[in-house]
């Protein structure tokens, strides 16, 4: 299904924070924009452990895995978010981009976007970064996004 405000295809993301992340109002924000233009979501919440994004990784083959960080210690998460889903045969080829609050200063923004690119993450989107940035990469994303099956509906935060 195609969404009225966005010509690309429909993609499958599957969207987490960190696995010391409380926060669901991004989440769901992120999931609500996403489907609006016509994007599946499956939304696994807050506190996210890296085996059990893995496990989902594998179970649902998403276009895109989506990593949105507020409290802070993204970097932290996203690094070990990173190592797990590329040692792992069936997740280490899934685009993968981490945004959001990364770290608890702006000293070392640099730093962390290199480590984070370096662990594997195809885009590293600093806080402020409008939600449309999600949409481009979508867009540029292979067709294998319209040859799979749904990933889900929507699925609660």
């Amino acid at each position: 299904m195609q969404s009225l405000h966005s010509p690309e295809p429909s993609r499958r993301v599957l969207l987490t924070t960190g696995s010391s992340d409380a926060h669901t109002w991004n989440l769901v924000h992120l999931q609500l924009f996403l489907e609006e233009h016509g994007h599946s979501v499956l939304n696994l919440g807050p506190c996210v452990p890296e085996r059990l994004l893995v496990d989902t990784a594998r179970m649902t083959s998403p276009d895109l895995v989506v990593l949105s960080s507020v409290n802070g210690h993204g970097h932290q998460d996203g690094l070990r978010a990173a190592r797990a889903l590329r040692e792992d045969a069936d997740t280490r080829e899934i685009p993968m981009v981490i945004g959001g609050l990364l770290g608890i200063s702006p000293e070392g923004a640099e730093e962390r976007t290199a480590e984070l690119l370096a662990a594997g993450y195809d885009a590293v989107y600093p806080d402020g970064t409008a939600p449309t940035a999600l949409l481009a990469r979508l867009g540029r994303l292979g067709e294998s996004g319209g040859t799979r099956g749904a990933c889900t509906g929507r699925a609660a935060a």
